[in-house]
């Protein structure tokens, strides 16, 4: 019997009646709680939950993963719908983040006016929140940096992603859930508290969607080749995966699937 049930709300792509937007939103129940992992960056989430008939009201848990705003940019409309969830997101998500385009900066920060509201709970580092949920940080570094990471910033310097984490859940199989997973795939795999989980469900980041190129093939197979020593991982990604970079993988690791807007997976 399957204990755990995700859904997408929000992705860049759509298999179904639910809109895709840029952006991601995992919609998660468990034996213990209904979360959601990251909001998008609109109202989008709004919308696709009504059509999957969930709702955003019951949910108890929120974990935002980054500082960018299609991950968190709906935050504060949720909060206005659910004063009740705890939303857990790191203290350094809300400083000022930045993606360069040419000689533009384009702010993709977060509201910094909700640090402060009650509901938030600012955490530094790795956090435990209960027997079943538990939020980590990327320790490891040295293996596949995505060259799409070099047009994002903090403030004036490039981003070091410490306000990234990651999610783990407890179960009759555990599953590891990532945002876009800024800090390297297999960094964060290395990085997981105890034995590596059999799922892994999230963004590789090597997609730059603002100029809307794919890292290069070299950075493709390199990663590739790191993919392999996790032939025992069921890898469903998405968002800044993007499709040219997925059908690269997918067609040299059959345990790499693609994920959309209304898909569903239970385990």
């Amino acid at each position: 019997m399957n204990d755990i049930k995700i859904t997408v709300l929000v992705e860049n792509t759509s298999n179904s009646n639910l809109k895709p937007v840029h952006g991601l939103s995992f919609y998660i129940e468990t034996p213990k709680h209904k979360l959601l992992f990251d909001l998008g960056p609109n109202g989008t989430i709004f919308d696709n939950a009504k059509k999957k008939n969930i709702d955003l009201r019951a949910v108890d848990t929120v974990i935002i993963s980054h500082g960018h705003y299609d991950h968190g940019g709906a935050l504060k409309a949720f909060l206005k719908l659910n004063s009740d969830a705890k939303v857990y997101i790191q203290k350094t998500a809300f400083e000022p983040h930045f993606s360069k385009a040419g000689l533009l900066k384009i702010n993709i920060g977060l509201d910094k006016s909700l640090m402060s509201n009650p509901s938030v709970i600012l955490i530094e580092g790795d956090y435990i929140i209960d027997g079943e949920l538990s939020l980590f940080v990327s320790k490891a570094c040295g293996t596949f940096y995505s060259d799409a990471n070099k047009a994002l910033l903090t403030g004036k310097k490039p981003d070091d992603f410490r306000h990234e984490q990651n999610l783990l859940i407890k179960g009759k199989k555990n599953i590891l859930i990532t945002g876009c997973g800024h800090s390297g795939v297999v960094n964060i795999l290395k990085s997981v508290p105890g034995s590596v989980p059999p799922y892994c469900i999230g963004g590789f980041h090597i997609y730059n969607p603002v100029n809307r190129k794919t890292v290069p093939d070299s950075q493709l197979k390199a990663l590739s080749d790191f993919l392999c020593d996790f032939g025992n991982v069921e890898f469903y990604t998405c968002h800044c995966t993007g499709t040219k970079a997925f059908k690269y993988l997918s067609a040299k690791h059959n345990n790499i699937h693609y994920i959309s807007c209304g898909d569903e997976i239970e385990i």
